[in-house]
């Protein structure tokens, strides 16, 4: 089997034909994921995979586990086994994910429930992991099913706040953040046909009255989090 490091040591043809695969490993037969909804993110197609078949994967240890969240989300709670390789583009150094052969069946995970994962899976079938897929129902839900959790808290799940804007049309495609800069806590969501979009900010140790920074391809704006799930974000950037 190949690592990704020698993926990256061979020629740019080489890692350009198995950039995006979704499995097939250059066998020519069927993907686990084939057949999975899938969502295009940065020119990749990544798989959603439904939560029973990732809890099967993970009791048979058919598929290795990657927490593309923050550090201080990981810390507080996360699958049990996973990795921490945040998204885009995971650690800066040493990330763990670099030694696992292209062809390890790699589940991508985050709470909003599958953005932050999803940009994570593409920028790993980018680099020419063949069989890549986003957990489609997110973290919480593993949660919620009793499936097995480690860390620090690994019962606390973190009040939902929904905080909903708008933006230029123009810009539908692109990306509405929420962060929670002292921590590094961060949630993203795509802008809709409308402009608009809603950012599932579930945030650990963040109290209603923390700042945190919203941010599109057109504003920046900085609120407390109560308040910018109480208003709504205008086209102009200002609270409502």
């Amino acid at each position: 089997m190949r690592s990704r490091r020698t993926v990256l040591a061979g020629a740019g043809a080489a890692l350009g034909g198995v950039a995006g695969c979704l499995g097939g490993g250059g066998s020519g037969g069927a993907s686990t994921l084939d057949g999975y909804q899938a969502v295009s993110v940065d020119g990749q197609s990544v798989p959603l995979a439904p939560i029973a078949d990732v809890h099967d994967w993970y009791e048979s240890d058919r598929a290795r586990f990657v927490d593309a969240r923050s550090q201080a989300a990981y810390v507080q709670s996360h699958i049990d086994g996973a990795v921490w390789s945040p998204a885009r583009n995971g650690q800066e150094q040493d990330d763990p994910v670099a030694d696992w052969d292209v062809d390890t069946l790699v589940v991508t995970y985050c709470g909003c429930p599958h953005h932050l994962s999803s940009m994570r899976a593409a920028a790993l079938l980018d680099a020419g992991y063949e069989n890549v897929a986003a957990l489609d129902e997110g973290f919480w839900a593993w949660q919620d099913e009793g499936y097995p959790i480690a860390g620090g808290r690994p019962d606390y799940e973190p009040p939902l706040r929904v905080v909903e804007g708008r933006t230029d049309p123009d810009l539908a495609g692109e990306w509405a953040w929420a962060r929670h800069d002292a921590t590094g806590q961060r949630e993203v969501t795509p802008i809709a046909d409308d402009g608009s979009y809603a950012l599932n900010v579930r945030f650990a140790a963040v109290a209603g009255d923390d700042p945190v920074r919203i941010t599109t391809p057109a504003y920046e704006l900085s609120a407390p989090v109560a308040e910018l799930a109480a208003g709504l974000v205008g086209v102009d950037g200002r609270l409502r």
